[in-house]
């Protein structure tokens, strides 16, 4: 190791580290070239492809390494939150109808097909113009894309970096939700803790809100896949033993280092356009559904954050700023109060950091902090983190009704599959308030409020 690892956690969490391999994962990427002052797993970590879900390394742009495994398959799988003017209480007559609505105007599942279909110049406009191509094509408004993280826009995206197959994935899976942990959820803010950050991003008790979590779907896939496949072939130009193939990297100043990241970007820029289309399907169907004028309902962009990502950042080390490229996987970017990157509204108090449950546990609101600037570049935990794999839930689940057992708690939930359902059980899944509490602890992010699911759909 030429860094120590370094892991956010507590003791009712680490049991769960230590059944799978993720903290010699841990270890693993902690012996890359290049990487600067820790290997660091988030309190959410479990077992990835190559780097930890839940990971997060710095890499010095001369020595370093950029490596697509400590970004995963699902390149800037996120989530962006929406609030509204609506009480959840008034709502809740029409909830059942709102959610198979929902169901009914966003695509989802495996292999879903969207409603758009697009060129090979559109698409290629997607890849370098993310959430704002979408915005240009009608769905939503340049105030969206001032509270999505970077604008909705990665720079140094290069479709040419991007394989045909990628875009064959890519033209019609623009506007889809996909399956697995992906959901779109109808919530109410059940309690603040931290009064003057709420009224910075206009959250209240009683509010309903909506989640969104998805990210590049097939497009995405395929060019992690394309560069893991031509990164593994050149393991023997290295000039290191890799302690697991899995991580295959190659130095950040390469040719190929350089296209990754391109294609990369424009992966990013594809799942921002993704989600921007998601909340706009998602605010005509609560229009329709609610007979509400958009003045009526308010429906605005609280935020947008990836959580699978590698970017090019400044941070301060042993007391001097250094460009690094920071790979965060399964890991949100948590930046303070003042950041330049903090949009407006939100200097005052932080950027806000979005932690995401599943259909029926708690999601949560915080806030970035300095700590985290100092501690871990910026970053926080993206959610609860596995502990069950998907195999072993269907396994346990063999007598039992996901859907109505959600139901029973005024949950309603729908989905493609119902293994879907079973698969994404709660019980596969971490206490998520006891993530938030870690990070919390830690100085990483701030708790501002924590909102409960009442209506969800799924792939």
């Amino acid at each position: 190791m030429r860094v120590p690892g370094l892991i956010f956690s507590r003791s009712d969490l680490v049991h769960s580290m230590q059944e799978d391999q993720s903290l010699k994962q841990v270890a693993n990427v902690a012996q890359l070239p290049g990487i600067v002052r820790y290997s660091i797993a988030m309190p959410d970590i479990h077992w990835g492809y190559g780097f930890p879900i839940g990971g997060v390394a710095a890499f010095d742009m001369d020595e370093g390494v950029v490596s697509p495994g400590g970004v995963g398959y699902d390149i800037n799988c996120g989530v962006r939150l929406i609030t509204t003017a609506l009480l959840a209480r008034d709502v809740k007559p029409a909830l059942k109808q709102l959610t198979a609505g929902l169901f009914r105007a966003i695509p989802s599942g495996v292999g879903s097909r969207g409603k758009i279909r697009l060129s090979k110049k559109e698409a290629f406009d997607v890849s370098r113009n993310g959430a704002s191509w979408a915005v240009r094509a009608g769905f939503g408004t340049e105030g969206d894309l001032q509270r999505t993280e970077d604008g909705g826009v990665m720079g140094g995206a290069d479709p040419n970096a991007v394989s045909e197959r990628a875009y064959t994935r890519g033209y019609d899976e623009l506007g889809t939700l996909g399956s697995g942990n992906h959901f779109v959820e109808v919530q109410e803010v059940e309690e603040i803790y931290d009064r003057r950050a709420a009224d910075a991003y206009n959250l209240f008790e009683g509010q309903l809100t909506v989640l969104i979590h998805t990210g590049s779907r097939g497009f995405g896939h395929q060019i992690c896949d394309d560069y893991l496949k031509e990164m593994r072939d050149r393991v023997n130009e290295l000039h290191f033993e890799l302690p697991d193939r899995q991580l295959s990297c190659v130095p950040l100043k390469s040719d190929i280092g350089r296209k990754y990241l391109s294609a990369m970007a424009c992966a990013a820029n594809y799942a921002w356009a993704n989600r921007q289309i998601l909340m706009h399907y998602t605010r005509e169907t609560f229009k329709s559904v609610l007979a509400m004028s958009s003045n009526d309902l308010k429906m605005n962009l609280l935020y947008d954050v990836c959580h699978n990502i590698a970017k090019i950042e400044t941070h301060t080390v042993n007391g001097g700023q250094m460009k690094l490229c920071v790979h965060r996987k399964g890991a949100t970017r948590a930046l303070p109060p003042g950041h330049p990157l903090v949009p407006e509204p939100y200097k005052a108090v932080g950027q806000p950091v979005l932690i995401p449950g599943d259909m029926g546990t708690n999601s949560y609101v915080m806030a970035g902090t300095h700590r985290a600037m100092e501690e871990s570049f910026g970053s926080c935990c993206h959610g609860a983190g596995r502990v069950l794999s998907r195999s072993q839930a269907i396994r346990l689940t063999k007598d039992r009704s996901i859907a109505r057992e959600l139901a029973d708690r005024g949950i309603f939930v729908q989905a493609r599959r119902k293994e879907t359902l079973r698969e994404e059980m709660p019980e596969a899944y971490k206490d998520v308030s006891s993530v938030v509490e870690v990070v919390h602890a830690a100085g990483l992010a701030e708790k501002v409020a924590k909102m409960r699911p009442l209506g969800v759909i799924k792939g």
